[in-house]
């Protein structure tokens, strides 16, 4: 009876231990699983690099592909861009490639550009489907959601410079990477016609989308914040423009309009300027939006100047530009859309004022 008692001492002493022991080995191994979930996660956010990316696009592609696909990195067209509908453009569009290979330059997108980005650009592209319902028979070849081209210059190595366009209607995209980091993102242009749907076209466009809604509302909030005082400092002279300025040229344009400093904003409307930029720099890699930040706050975020033309309301042509010394925004929707309703199409770009497409103003 005694060496029952205790062989069931010893064993109640001994099952809870070693339970103990395996629950703490458990709870390690979860730990190490919730890290590794948690890391491709994280790398499924940051999504494919760049090299891979760009090297798995052309795998896909038959020589002839690849021959409009590839350029040398010094060609001239590099710098050459729009977002006018056009016949023809550098590089192979999507509707020249198979359902693997539209992938494929997909991923290449998402290699590029941030996740807010990449929707905003392929819901753009989607948008040439809207207008060749609303423009009817006759606009097919004009308006189609798969007239997007993409371009490679140069070899795209982890040790190599090399240059990726991505463009079509109201969508130019432009970068610049050494390896597998983006030293150059534009210029960077997104445009929407209609800038709000009217009317119901299914699901995902549903009647009051509004694809580039943050670039435009906070600018009205801004502009309506301003005290008298401070309107008379950021309205420009003379008639409302009817297009951004140097649209299509290879720099920016150098004439520095008047405006409002961020200098003699209040808090508030510090702040609104502060969630506008980051509209356009949202739409970037978490790296490109932080050197941008980066370089805003060391030139001094208090040089930055705000100015506006046209209505504060919309439906009625308006402008805005954003400029500081190493950026300049620009936003303007005077136009009407497919449909007609007035200032209802919007084009907006970011561009360095350092020098566009990586390459010095001299």
């Amino acid at each position: 009876m005694r060496i029952f008692v205790l062989c069931w001492v010893f064993v109640a002493w001994i099952v809870p231990h070693s339970a103990f022991g395996q629950d703490e080995g458990s709870s390690a191994d979860r730990g190490n699983t919730q890290a590794a979930v948690a890391e491709n996660q994280a790398k499924k956010r940051a999504g494919p690099r760049p090299t891979e990316a760009a090297g798995a696009f052309l795998e896909t592609l038959s020589d002839e592909q690849r021959s409009k696909a590839v350029m040398d990195f010094d060609d001239e067209q590099r710098v050459q861009w729009h977002f006018i509908p056009k016949e023809s453009r550098k590089g192979l569009p999507l509707m020249e490639m198979k359902e693997q290979q539209q992938k494929a330059a997909h991923q290449l997108l998402r290699a590029a550009v941030s996740a807010a980005g990449y929707k905003v650009s392929t819901t753009i592209m989607k948008l040439e489907a809207i207008l060749r319902e609303l423009e009817g028979p006759g606009s097919e070849a004009r308006r189609n959601p798969e007239k997007y081209y993409f371009t490679l210059f140069g070899k795209p190595t982890r040790s190599a410079k090399w240059g990726l366009s991505v463009e079509g209607h109201h969508l130019s995209l432009n970068f610049v990477f050494e390896g597998n980091q983006i030293i150059a993102s534009t210029p960077q242009f997104f445009g929407a016609n209609p800038a709000t749907l009217k009317q119901d076209f299914g699901e995902g466009f549903e009647k009051g989308l509004r694809v580039l809604r943050a670039e435009e509302q906070l600018g009205f909030q801004l502009v309506r914040s301003l005290d008298d005082q401070q309107q008379a400092k950021a309205m420009l002279p003379g008639e409302t423009p009817r297009e951004i300025r140097a649209a299509g040229e290879a720099q920016p344009p150098n004439e520095k309009l008047p405006g409002l400093a961020a200098a003699d904003m209040n808090e508030q409307q510090q702040e609104l300027l502060r969630k506008l930029l980051k509209s356009y720099t949202a739409k970037m890699k978490p790296a490109v939006a932080k050197a941008r930040w980066k370089a805003i706050e060391d030139a001094g975020f208090e040089n930055i100047l705000f100015s506006w033309s046209g209505a504060t309301r919309p439906g009625v042509g308006h402008y805005y530009v954003v400029q500081g010394p190493t950026f300049l925004i620009e936003f303007i929707n005077v136009q009407p859309d497919a449909a007609g309703n007035p200032a209802n199409h919007i084009h907006c770009v970011w561009r360095d004022l350092r020098g566009d497409f990586g390459l010095p103003i001299k």
